[in-house]
């Protein structure tokens, strides 16, 4: 087990999402449902908890009521190679969700993710300023990132 695994607390969607979240991330899986028993806290028999990895990440997902809807504050980065790996994965995320600025989503559960190429996280990171801040500008005018409108701003084109 890893030593620290994300707990994402769902209204009473715990399941889905997990299942959801499983069909689009490779080497991915349901590991474990917990269901109510008699002593509740729910009704007998309705799940609890799962257990789920995406891509050889732990998660645990509640079913722990309303109280607590997710916010921007925590989200999920996510490591992309190339352009297709983010519209794919923009295109599934925002299904029933909503697209937000510079990357960001929220999928139809409220929870909030970054869909990032590596090349923006290396162009952000360059030592040359000028080639740097004109990613970043181009980046902050973007909803779902476009790598080659970040190369052409970033080579000042």
């Amino acid at each position: 087990m890893q030593k620290i695994t994300p707990y994402l607390w769902f209204d009473n969607q715990a399941e889905e999402a997990a299942n959801f979240y499983v069909s689009i991330f490779n080497n991915s899986k349901i590991e474990k449902v917990v269901r109510n028993g008699k002593a509740g806290p729910g009704p007998e028999g309705r799940v609890l908890i799962v257990e789920f990895s995406l891509d050889g990440q732990n998660f645990i997902a509640l079913n722990g009521g309303p109280q607590f809807p997710f916010t921007e504050a925590i989200s999920l980065f996510v490591d992309c190679e190339d352009q297709r790996e983010v519209d794919d994965l923009w295109t599934k995320l925002t299904d029933g969700g909503q697209e937000s600025a510079c990357g960001w989503l929220k999928d139809k559960y409220g929870l909030s993710w970054q869909i990032t190429p590596r090349a923006l996280i290396e162009m952000l990171s360059d030592v040359d300023v000028e080639k740097s801040s004109r990613a970043m500008q181009a980046m902050l005018s973007m909803s779902k990132i476009d790598i080659q409108a970040l190369k052409q701003a970033y080579h000042g084109q």
